[in-house]
């Protein structure tokens, strides 16, 4: 943590002066109990803690991609508005990473995992107090090849940006936007990367991305002309999903063997979860307008995929 108290209830920003130690002791100001100033080789002038079980609000020992990607975001988003790190939000008990106050934006950096339960609960919290919320992803929550329950809890949607989440890369100081994300029917994930160099832009016009007036995003996805053995090669192996689906064939009188791969078209499809913890919008119109669309071209080489605005057109 990087703010703390002194006796003299003077408030510490160990990003912009690191106190002298003559200055303690100091104090959280969420629980009020005692912190160190720590000021190492290794990680940059911050405070901890003397015993963490002591306060309700910091449950671990923060690492250095943390400390570093808090540090950057402040320095960034403070070049345009007024942004307290640490903000303590005492209304509903909750310590935004940042808080950007003329805007009652709170920006997370979440580097380690939580359970969809934490998730929501803080989430929620911050909506219901009229504050919006971005969740910054850390490198062991990166997009890799399959999404899990947790990074299904991070995903935003826009009308011109499809499924999105926001990554923060400390070694290269970039923040990535990853969008149209889509998931093919072996759970594959499909999406497009945009990179925004830490300080070239304003942060705010940046996360305003996915929903500022654009041209037409697109991503093209090679047909999986293998998926048929796929599904054979699941079903020896008695996959829950793919038996699940036999079962229902098979009391309609077919076998998941005897179709063709046009049943299965468009085999790259918006994602599907019920762990959608930061959308508040009805999507269902979207998944409706999309399989449509497919249905109605055909089996083709390439998927093109575009963002929901897209398919809405169509129906217009």
């Amino acid at each position: 943590m990087f703010i703390a108290m002194d006796n003299n209830q003077q408030r510490w920003n160990c990003i912009k002066e690191v106190p002298p130690t003559t200055a303690g002791p100091f104090y959280c100001l969420a629980c009020h109990s005692q912190v160190r100033l720590k000021n190492g080789s290794v990680l940059r002038a911050h405070f901890a803690h003397v015993e963490l079980q002591h306060c309700p609000y910091h449950h671990e020992a923060e690492s250095f991609e943390h400390l570093e990607l808090k540090a950057s975001l402040y320095d960034w988003a403070s070049k345009e508005s007024k942004t307290e790190v640490e903000s303590y939000l005492a209304d509903f008990q909750q310590i935004a990473d940042l808080l950007v106050v003329d805007k009652n934006l709170a920006l997370e950096v979440q580097c380690s995992s939580l359970s969809l339960e934490r998730l929501k609960e803080r989430s929620d919290a911050y909506r219901s107090h009229g504050y919006q919320v971005y969740w910054l992803l850390g490198k062991k929550l990166w997009l890799k090849e399959r999404l899990t329950k947790l990074q299904a809890g991070f995903l935003y949607f826009s009308q011109n940006r499809g499924f999105h989440l926001w990554e923060l890369d400390l070694a290269k100081k970039e923040l990535r936007l990853q969008y149209l994300i889509h998931e093919d029917l072996r759970g594959r994930l499909h999406y497009q990367t945009e990179i925004f160099p830490f300080g070239q832009r304003s942060l705010l016009e940046v996360l305003r991305t996915p929903y500022l007036s654009q041209s037409m995003q697109q991503m093209a996805v090679e047909l999986d002309r293998t998926f048929l053995t796929y599904i054979q090669q699941q079903l020896f192996y008695r996959h829950p999903k793919w038996m699940r689906f036999q079962e229902e064939l098979y009391l309609q009188g077919h076998h998941l063997l005897e179709l063709g791969l046009d049943f299965f078209y468009p085999l790259c499809r918006p994602i599907l979860s019920q762990n959608l913890l930061q959308i508040e919008e009805d999507v269902e119109g979207y998944y409706q307008q999309f399989m449509a669309y497919y249905q109605s071209q055909g089996i083709q080489p390439v998927q093109i995929l575009y963002p929901p605005r897209f398919y809405a057109q169509q129906k217009s």
